[in-house]
C-alpha cells in the first residue's frame, strides 16, 4: 500500500514538472519576424519590449474612422467658409444671341436733312437678330447682420465638429497599454504557479521518503496545480498573440515586457474641473448650441428690417433702332419688405427664445455632470494611486528578501509572483482610470 501511494504521488510530481516543462518550451518559440523593424533582442532569446516601444509599433487606428471624422470636420468647415463668401458682392453676367422669325416691332420713319433737302429711310424698331449682353454687381447692406448670424452658427457647427473629432485618437496607444499590463500580469501569475509548484513538489518528494502515507491526502491538491499551471500558460499565449496582433507581428512572437515605471499624474482636482469645462466635447457642444440658439434668436429679429442691396451694371443690346442706345450702365438702390405675414414674425421671435433658455439650461446641467464625473473619477484615481504605491512598497520588500536569500526559495519566489501581480494590476487599473479622467478633462 505504501510503495502504491508513492508511486502515485511521485507520478503526479513527475507529471507536474513535465507539464512545467512543456510550458516553458510552448512559451519559448520564436517565429520569423514581421515586416515591422525587428525588436531588440534579450539575452534569452526573446523580442524585448517596452510599453513606449509598443505604443509607437502599434498600428494605427481604423482609417475608415479617420476619413470620416476629417470629412465631418471638413465640411463644416466649408459650409462656414460658404457662409462668409456671401459678404462680399456678387457679381453677375448674362450674354444672349437670339433670331427672330419676324421683326420685333413696327417700322419707323426717319428723316434727316441731306445737302439742303430732306430725306427720309424706314428702319424697323428691332430687328430679327438679337445679341444683348449684360453685367452686374450687388451689394447686400441690410443683409450682412442676418448673414454675421448665419456665419455664427455655421463656426458653432464647425467647432462641435473638431471637438468631437479625435475623440478615439488614444484608442490604440489605450488598447496597447492595456494588453500590455495585462499580459504581464498573465507572466506572473505562471510564474506564480511554478513556483508553487516547484514548492510542493519539494514538500510532497520530501514527506514521500519519510511517511509516504501523509501525501494521500493531496492527490487533489497536485491535480489542481497542473491545471493552473496549464491554464496560466494558455492565458499567456492568448494575451502574447492579442498583443502581437496590435503590433503587426506573428502571433507566435515570444514578448519580453519590461515593467514600466510607475506612473502618477501630478494633477489637482481644481485643475481637473477647470479643463474639462473648458475642453470637453459635451460642454464644448452645450455651449455652441446655446450659441447657435442666441443667433437664430438675433436672426429672427432682423426679420423686421428691410432687405436693401446697392446693384450697378452695364447692359449691351445690338438690336435696336438707331435712335436708341446700344449700350448704357445703371447704378441703384433695391429693397424689399413683408408688409404682413399673419403674426410668423412673432411667433418665430418667441419660439427661437424659448430654445435660448434651452441651451442655457442645458449647458449648465452638462456642466454640472461633467464636474460630477470628473470629481468622481479624480477621487477614484487617487485612491488607485495610493494602491499602487502600497503594492510597490510591498513587492520591493519582496525583492530584497529573496535578493538576500542565498538559496533559490521556491516559496519567495512564489511570494514574489504574487506581490507583482497585484502591483502590476493596481497599476493598469491606475493607468485606465487615468484615461478617462483625461477624457473627461478633453484629453485626446
Amino acid at each position: 500500500m505504501e510503495c502504491n501511494i508513492r508511486q502515485v504521488a511521485v507520478t503526479l510530481a513527475s507529471s507536474l514538472v513535465l507539464a512545467g516543462v512543456l510550458a516553458a518550451q510552448t512559451l519559448q518559440t520564436v517565429t520569423a519576424s514581421s515586416s515591422n523593424p525587428e525588436p531588440t533582442t534579450g539575452p534569452s532569446g526573446r523580442h524585448r519590449l517596452t510599453l513606449e516601444e509598443a505604443q509607437q509599433k502599434a498600428a494605427p487606428r481604423n482609417p475608415t474612422l479617420e476619413r470620416l471624422e476629417e470629412f465631418q470636420v471638413e465640411a463644416a468647415r466649408q459650409h462656414r467658409l460658404g457662409v462668409r463668401s456671401d459678404f462680399f458682392p456678387k457679381l453677375g453676367a448674362d450674354f444672349a444671341n437670339l433670331h427672330y422669325n419676324k421683326f420685333m416691332g413696327q417700322q419707323i420713319q426717319i428723316v434727316r436733312p441731306i445737302a439742303g433737302t430732306t430725306a427720309s429711310i424706314s428702319a424697323p424698331l428691332i430687328g430679327k437678330d438679337e445679341t444683348l449682353v449684360a453685367a452686374s454687381a450687388t451689394q447686400p447692406i441690410t443683409p450682412l447682420f442676418k448673414l454675421r448670424r448665419v456665419y455664427d452658427i455655421a463656426r458653432a457647427d464647425e467647432r462641435i465638429a473638431r471637438a468631437k473629432a479625435g475623440m478615439p485618437v488614444a484608442e490604440t496607444s489605450a488598447k496597447v497599454e492595456k494588453d500590455y499590463y495585462q499580459l504581464l500580469i498573465a507572466q506572473r501569475q505562471l510564474d506564480f504557479s511554478r513556483a508553487s509548484a516547484k514548492s510542493f513538489e519539494n514538500k510532497w518528494l520530501q514527506a514521500s521518503s519519510s511517511t509516504p502515507t501523509g501525501l494521500a491526502g493531496h492527490q487533489e491538491d497536485l491535480l489542481e496545480m497542473s491545471k493552473a499551471l496549464a491554464v496560466a500558460t494558455i492565458r499567456v499565449q492568448e494575451l502574447t498573440a492579442s498583443l502581437n496582433e496590435l503590433l503587426g507581428w506573428p502571433p507566435e512572437t515570444e514578448l519580453e515586457l519590461v515593467p514600466p515605471e510607475p506612473l502618477y499624474e501630478a494633477i489637482s482636482l481644481k485643475q481637473a474641473t477647470a479643463q474639462a469645462l473648458a475642453g470637453n466635447p459635451e460642454v464644448v457642444e452645450a455651449e455652441q448650441t446655446l450659441v447657435k440658439a442666441r443667433a437664430a434668436s438675433s436672426l429672427s429679429k432682423l426679420d423686421y428690417v428691410p432687405d436693401v442691396a446697392v446693384m450697378g451694371g452695364y447692359v449691351y443690346n445690338g438690336n435696336v433702332a438707331p435712335l436708341l442706345p446700344r449700350d448704357f450702365s445703371l447704378i441703384g438702390v433695391i429693397a424689399t419688405y413683408n408688409l404682413f405675414d399673419f403674426g410668423k414674425r412673432e411667433h418665430t421671435i418667441k419660439e427661437r427664445h424659448a430654445q435660448v433658455g434651452m441651451a442655457e439650461t442645458a449647458l449648465q446641467l452638462t456642466k454640472a455632470k461633467v464636474s460630477a464625473s470628473v470629481k468622481s473619477s479624480y477621487l477614484e484615481l487617487e485612491r488607485l494611486r495610493q494602491l499602487s504605491e502600497l503594492t510597490h512598497r510591498l513587492s520591493s520588500a519582496i525583492r530584497v528578501r529573496q535578493a538576500s536569500d542565498r538559496i533559490d526559495n521556491p516559496e519567495i519566489a512564489a511570494s514574489r509572483a504574487k506581490f507583482e501581480t497585484e502591483m502590476f494590476q493596481a497599476d493598469l487599473d491606475y493607468r485606465q482610470q487615468l484615461v478617462r479622467l483625461r477624457i473627461l478633462m478633453g484629453g485626446r
